[in-house]
């Protein structure tokens, strides 16, 4: 190549072809060389540039999404220039201890950010046989997640909430108390809000910055009034900052996404100004494919030593956990904590339904050399415990409490007992692992020693002494 070439810079052609606007949408004619996801710039005639993005490519004509809509846009007067790239953010270890909007820009009053390379935010899900196995506990802190559903370093683990549950406050505290038990090391946290008020943005700021967890986090908020365009590429700046964080700066990283909800309903505006035939509920048909290309970021790869843990939260309209966010979400992922309305009638935090949440790699992050040789034990006497006092509670609601046999009432008690203070610890009680193994044990001691089945007969000689006289 030579000097001249290397320094010329080819004009970007324009456009004033515009045939149609429809709400965030606008379709631009006599295109050529234009591509999927390529970002482009609308001039208005008083100067103002907007931006937006090509959804679709059909012939000489691109259907183009905008960032910050199309009030005010004239027609006949706009310049449309198509610049080359998709959407990219610039990345670098200056992120940490940022706060930022929907589009990767900064909104802390601190100084632009000087990246260290610019990724296209869209990425791409592990090679599955890149991936490496989750076996590493993380200790959440919360002793309904890391004594009964735990958290494992790799693992996709939504929490299932509604609308009015805690779920903002819990995923603030995951946020400052995770770190991963073995090397004792803190995550990196990157944070993506995406529809939420002011007034819960100014939370989650106000907390990372109280609690000094604003120093290892990233945080990218989008606001209710910000476009629904901005929403859809708030998760993707996230994953593509803890991709670099990750696999480049060998952290541990957690994804916290909140509200997917929102996330979603976004995809389905876009969808039904697109004109798509709706699927379920009227949210598009490719909504479980799209879901997969955020949720399937997270993972270990093999040789790396950083990873990303996801905690996507969603709120399941009227507590409907076959509604399609939740549904496909539960399917993608390996598990989920199910906030309990319930619960939080009766003042619990955090109000987590144990018996119908999940974690499908608890077993591999548990045991001797991870939390403790008796954890697999004590967790299944604990659920069975907890079974059979729902059960007598549920006789004692139709027949009276008179009713239930000696036994059914100390299993009675057991579960009372258990949603108070197992379940239930305040928002800044950081519970280590052997805290909640041994509160466990405090539990089970109220049941005779016949009734614990579950519990080998060393662990029950070994353990089981230590709490008797308490």
């Amino acid at each position: 190549m030579s000097k001249n070439e290397a320094t010329t810079v080819k004009p970007l052609k324009e456009y004033l072809s515009t045939q149609e606007i429809a709400g965030p949408l606008m379709l631009i004619n006599g295109v050529n060389g234009v591509k999927y996801e390529e970002l482009a710039e609308i001039e208005l005639p008083n100067g103002e540039v907007r931006r937006g993005r090509v959804l679709e490519v059909n012939g000489d004509k691109a259907l183009l999404q905008l960032f910050e809509g199309a009030t005010g846009i004239d027609i006949p007067g706009s310049k449309v220039r198509f610049l080359g790239k998709s959407v990219e953010l610039g990345v670098s270890p200056e992120m940490l201890g940022r706060i930022f909007d929907g589009q990767g820009r900064p909104i802390d009053d601190g100084p632009e950010i000087i990246p260290e390379e610019r990724r296209d935010i869209n990425g791409a899900p592990i090679n599955p046989y890149a991936r490496d196995y989750p076996n590493e506990f993380i200790q959440t802190g919360i002793s309904c997640i890391d004594g009964l559903n735990t958290l494992v370093r790799g693992q996709k683990l939504p929490i299932f909430s509604g609308a009015g549950l805690p779920h903002q406050q819990m995923a603030a505290q995951i946020a400052r108390q995770a770190t991963v038990l073995q090397s004792g090391e803190g995550f990196s946290v990157v944070f993506a809000a995406m529809g939420i008020t002011f007034e819960e943005a100014q939370y989650f700021i106000d907390d990372f910055r109280r609690t000094g967890a604003l120093d290892r986090a990233v945080l990218f908020m989008n606001l209710a009034d910000d476009p629904a365009i901005e929403r859809i590429s708030t998760p993707r700046m996230a994953l593509t900052a803890a991709e670099y964080l990750a696999y480049e700066m060998d952290m541990h990283v957690l994804v916290i996404m909140t509200d997917m909800t929102n996330y979603c309903e976004a995809l389905r505006e876009i969808s039904a100004a697109r004109k798509e035939i709706p699927g379920r509920r009227g949210y598009p048909g490719y909504l479980y494919t799209d879901l997969s290309s955020l949720y399937e970021r997270a993972g270990r790869i093999k040789g790396r030593k950083g990873s990303i843990t996801q905690i996507p939260i969603l709120t399941m309209p009227e507590d409907d956990k076959t509604h399609p966010i939740a549904d496909l979400t539960g399917y993608i992922t390996e598990g989920q904590i199910i906030l309990y309305r319930p619960l939080h009638k009766k003042g619990i935090y955090p109000p987590v339904d144990v018996m119908q949440s999940l974690s499908r790699l608890k077993d591999k992050g548990i045991g001797d050399g991870k939390t403790r040789k008796d954890h697999s034990d004590i967790f299944s006497q604990l659920f069975s415990a907890y079974a059979r006092g729902k059960d007598a509670q549920e006789l004692a609601v139709i027949l009276g409490e008179a009713s239930l046999s000696d036994l059914d009432k100390k299993y009675f008690a057991f579960a009372e007992e258990f949603d108070k203070r197992y379940i239930g610890q305040g928002e800044d009680d950081n519970r280590s692992i052997e805290e909640t193994l041994d509160l466990g044990w405090e539990l089970l001691v109220s049941l005779p020693k016949g009734e614990l089945k579950r519990i080998r007969e060393e662990y029950l000689e070994e353990f089981l002494p230590r709490f008797l006289d308490k």
